[in-house]
Formats: C-alpha cells, sequence, structure tokens
C-alpha cells in the first residue's frame, strides 16, 4: 500500500530527535534547569539584528506580490549575483550568479546534489568519512544510490587516506567533506585538502571519469583560535559547494542556501542542468523569497562566534577536569569525546540517570565516542559539570 521504505524512515525517529523529545518530557517532571540536554544542534545564539532590520525593511518596502510570488527556479537573478560577489571577496573565487543555485537549506542542497549525480540504474556510490552527519546515509538511500564510510582516525580526526584509497572505486561518484566537522568540532587542514584533492585528480585519470567532491559547509563561520577553513573549489575543480545560513545567521528554521558550481567543474553546463532537473523532481520551486533577499542583505554579517567558542572552551575543560579524553574544540559546536566504555549506547543510558541527555558516537559511524551539543545556555553547561564528574566517578 505504500513505500515500507519510506513508512520506516517516517516513523522511526533519528536517535537525536528521540533524545531531544525524551529531554522535554524529563523537564517536564524534574524542571528543565534539572536536564542537560546537549542532544540537538539548535543555535541558542539569536539572529543578528541586522536579520530582522532586514525582514522588516524588505516587508515594508517591497512589492508584495513580487516578494511573496515565485522566483525563478534557481533563485532571484540579483540575490545570487550579491552572494558570489561575497564569495569571491572573501575566498578569492571568480563566480557569477549563473554559479550559484539557492536552495532550501544545506539538506536540500545536498539532496539535490546526490540526485543531479547519481546515474539512472548505476551502481553510484558516495564516500562519507567518520564521524558523518547521519542523515547522509537516507540522503544518499533515497537517490537510489549506497554510501560507503571511511572509517575515523580517531588520534586527530582528519582523513585516513589508507582507508579512503581502499574505497575508492570506478562506481564512486563523490566524496563528502563536512569542515567544521559535525559531529567532532575538527577543521580539516589545508594539507589534508591537498592530499584529497591530489588523490582525486589521480583516480580521476585512471577511472577516466570525475569524482566530486561535495563540500557541506553549515559551520563554516564557526571556526575558533584563528584557524582558517581551507575553500575546497581552490584546490580542486570539481567541487561542489552546499552552504547554509542556518547555524551563521542561526536561521535554522527559515532553510535558507545554495549550491555553489564552479565554471571549473567537468561539463559546467550539464552537471549545473542537473541540479536544476533534481531540484525540480525533489518538488523545490524556489528557495524562499523573502529569506532569499534577507540572505543577500545579511551576506557579510558576521557571526557571533564568542559565545559558542566560550561555550565550547568551558565544556571542554570541564570534560578533561572530569577524566575525559576530547579533541579541543575547532569549530563548529559540538564535542566528541570518547565513552567510558566500549558500548558507547550503553553509556549515554547510563548518563540519562544523571539527566545528561547525550547522542551515541555509533549514529555517527564512530563507536566508542559521544557527541555533545554546546549551543545551550551557558548555566546548563555549568550546572552540568559535576553531574559529568558523578558520571565519571561511576566508572571507577
Amino acid at each position: 500500500m505504500v513505500s515500507e521504505r519510506m513508512y520506516a524512515l517516517g516513523t522511526k525517529k533519528s536517535t537525536i530527535r528521540t533524545i531531544f523529545e525524551y529531554g522535554k518530557k524529563r523537564a517536564a517532571e524534574v524542571g528543565e534547569e534539572n536536564v542537560y540536554d546537549f542532544s540537538i544542534g539548535n543555535p541558542n545564539v539569536p539572529a543578528p539584528e541586522a536579520v530582522k532590520t532586514a525582514v522588516i525593511d524588505i516587508l515594508e518596502t517591497m512589492d508584495s506580490c513580487l516578494l511573496h510570488g515565485y522566483t525563478v527556479a534557481p533563485g532571484d537573478p540579483q540575490v545570487r549575483e550579491t552572494i558570489a560577489a561575497s564569495i569571491n571577496r572573501r575566498f578569492g573565487t571568480a563566480f557569477a550568479g549563473k554559479n550559484l543555485f539557492m536552495t532550501s537549506g544545506a539538506a536540500a542542497a545536498i539532496t539535490i546534489c546526490f540526485k543531479a549525480l547519481h546515474e539512472d540504474d548505476a551502481d553510484d556510490e558516495f564516500i562519507a568519512f567518520a564521524p558523518y552527519f547521519p542523515e547522509y546515509a537516507c540522503f544518499v538511500e533515497s537517490v537510489g544510490a549506497r554510501l560507503s564510510v571511511v572509517p575515523a582516525n580517531t588520534d586527530d580526526f582528519q582523513i585516513q587516506f589508507a582507508e579512503l584509497e581502499k574505497l575508492l572505486s570506478p562506481k564512486t561518484k563523490a566524496v563528502i567533506v563536512n569542515s567544521p566537522n559535525n559531529p567532532s568540532g575538527v577543521v580539516y587542514s589545508e594539507a589534508t585538502i591537498r592530499k584529497l584533492a591530489e588523490l582525486l585528480t589521480a583516480k580521476e585519470k585512471e577511472y577516466g571519469h570525475p569524482i566530486f567532491i561535495i563540500s557541506d559547509e553549515p559551520y563554516r563561520e564557526l571556526v575558533y583560535g584563528g584557524l582558517t577553513v581551507p575553500y575546497i573549489t581552490r584546490y580542486y575543480r570539481n567541487t561542489l559547494v552546499c552552504y547554509s545560513w542556518s547555524k551563521s545567521l542561526s536561521l535554522p528554521g527559515e532553510r535558507i542556501g545554495y549550491i555553489a558550481v564552479p565554471d571549473e567543474v567537468s561539463d559546467f553546463g550539464r552537471i549545473y542542468g542537473a541540479i536544476a532537473g533534481a531540484a525540480r523532481v525533489l518538488t523545490h520551486v524556489n528557495a524562499s523569497s523573502l529569506f532569499q533577499r534577507v540572505a543577500a542583505r545579511c551576506v557579510d554579517e558576521p557571526s557571533n562566534i564568542a559565545a559558542y567558542e566560550h561555550n565550547g572552551e568551558l565544556l571542554y575543560q570541564g570534560l578533561v577536569e572530569a577524566g575525559f579524553e576530547c579533541q579541543k574544540p575547532q569549530g563548529a559546536f559540538y564535542l566528541f569525546p570518547k565513552a567510558l566504555e566500549q558500548d558507547d549506547r550503553a553509556f549515554c543510558d547510563r548518563a540519562k540517570q544523571y539527566d545528561l541527555l547525550l547522542v551515541p558516537g555509533s549514529d555517527f559511524g564512530c563507536p566508542g565516542y559521544f557527541r555533545a551539543a554546546y549551543c545551550i545556555k551557558e548555566s546548563t553547561i555549568c550546572n552540568s559539570l559535576p553531574a559529568f564528574q558523578k558520571l565519571a566517578a561511576s566508572y571507577r
């Protein structure tokens, strides 16, 4: 009667959402201040005042029928020109409006890229690097392709190139890069990106077809300690950039982002056309007309990273003092510490006894770890530290 696969996706909630909903229920029982919910990456920093100003000004000054009407499918031409100019100023690229396709957030952008690159009836494969955003699996499977995963390098969470080379094959269509990374918070170094570009270039020649990098960049602006995130199109020509303002401007519910397709990609016209076609069949008529224009107005608005950086340092120091092993935050707003037992799901279940809501690393393809999202109130982090101490003590 219905697609069993779609029914399973629609009725089986993600672990993250399940924990988040449990947290709401638990808060009603014991008080929100007594529940330490690190489950979900929902920004706690308000959107910049410039967003509110832009929304009000656009609503008050722009013709309502034009504002709320359809745009062309790739997005308003002036919006795309404005955003392209901003990218060029920041990263030394040469994009024009024709290189951008506006989307309803990064999830739509990534799924559109998978759909555009996967050839009908082909046994295509996409590759992710653990730890990885778990929705990649259902996005890839939804278009009829397969996802393969490179095991995590838990020393520093950079790419394990020997393992990647084992997985690369003539069936490989693209690899997915997510830096700053969800869930590890690690930024891929320039050396890592250069080595990845060199390997994929060699494999393109060996297989006789392009291998794309799909660069998933919703956390690009959230980096700490003076680190920079390499702009991958400058290192590898067959790169599709998927961006969202969900995190940088705290607009996750507004669903606004884009795909950047450089002129240098193999057969630009066919790639861009396939992206437009994939968006069409995925019922993506056009991204929000209002928030396309808001994004263009606020494209150079700096992200408020101070609160996230402070929270990350506070949680990191508290966990290290409690005895956890953890990489220091480099970007995004997650920590990915080692669990105190091999079974990370059992560890997270035990953490619930202390009202600590954590996500098992197994959900991100990296067993033995857990994710803690620190885009929450500073007071919640401070109040949680004694609970982490008690949790760690229970293993001694």
